[in-house]
């Protein structure tokens, strides 16, 4: 069945028996990208196989790998305990101005707690992670803490919606360099929804042009429902304010609409 999995994303199917149809007046404007699979049955669904194959800086996104990175060298340790140190620089967003915990930290995605963690990894040992993971295009060359952020003038680190999703296929199958026990804490932290159906578990990334418009959204994660797993990423572009938060609705709302979460 893993093995099925793969193949399915690496040929680009679309759909396949058993994958629920997908109401794509939920995109809106924004050009979509999303997959998803059952982990159960196998069946992908791929709304846009032309764009999903598409690398784009991952965002926030790869917090879920510096985290995991963080966890395995024990420069994290509970999701509660006290971690980040607050620099006393003041940013535009008042609540990555003190200090956080990981789970803190998460939930309102504080790139600088996520820049100080990879200076401490360093780029020896994130270079040696992210290689073993097999991220994206591996390229952390534009700098130790930027390298997942588009900026203009530089490629950075890329990855596509498929490869997210082959990438969370092998995390919560066990085969990449991380302990159960880490990825469990990792689960904690991603935790964005529950409800009676379901659990669902997420990063968002959103991506600014030079002057500030947003025009990169992502959502990738998983949901539990009905005792089956989903693993989906989602990046939206276009329309009006492509962002993270909207990625986030997009999804809720077809797993809703599907009667999943």
């Amino acid at each position: 069945m893993k093995l099925l999995i793969l193949l399915l994303l690496f040929f680009g199917v679309p759909t396949r028996s058993g994958a629920q149809e997908i109401d794509r007046t939920l995109f809106g404007a924004f050009d979509t990208v999303l997959v998803i699979v059952n982990r159960s049955s196998g069946a992908v669904t791929d709304v846009n196989p032309a764009l999903s194959a598409r690398r784009m800086s991952p965002c926030s996104t790869f917090k879920i790998y510096n985290t995991l990175i963080g966890l395995q060298l024990g420069l994290i340790k509970g999701a509660d305990d006290p971690w980040y140190t607050w620099d006393g620089v003041q940013r535009d967003i008042d609540a990555w101005n003190r200090d956080l915990s990981l789970r803190e930290a998460f939930r309102v995605s504080a790139v600088p707690a996520f820049q100080a963690l990879a200076r401490e990894i360093g780029p020896e040992r994130m270079k040696t992670y992210i290689d073993r993971i097999g991220y994206g295009n591996k390229d952390i060359s534009s700098g130790i803490d930027t390298f997942w952020l588009p900026r203009p003038g530089k490629v950075g680190m890329l990855i596509s919606a498929k490869e997210q999703v082959e990438l969370l296929n092998k995390l919560l199958n066990g085969q990449l360099p991380f302990s159960g026990m880490h990825v469990k804490g990792l689960r904690e932290v991603m935790l964005v929804a529950e409800t009676p159906k379901g659990k669902l578990y997420g990063k968002t990334g959103s991506g600014k042009s030079a002057d500030g418009r947003e025009e990169l959204g992502w959502f990738v994660g998983f949901l539990e429902s009905g005792g089956v797993e989903y693993v989906f990423a989602c990046n939206i572009t276009g329309g009006e304010h492509p962002s993270g938060k909207a990625a986030r609705a997009i999804v809720e709302n077809v797993f809703r609409s599907q009667n999943l979460l």
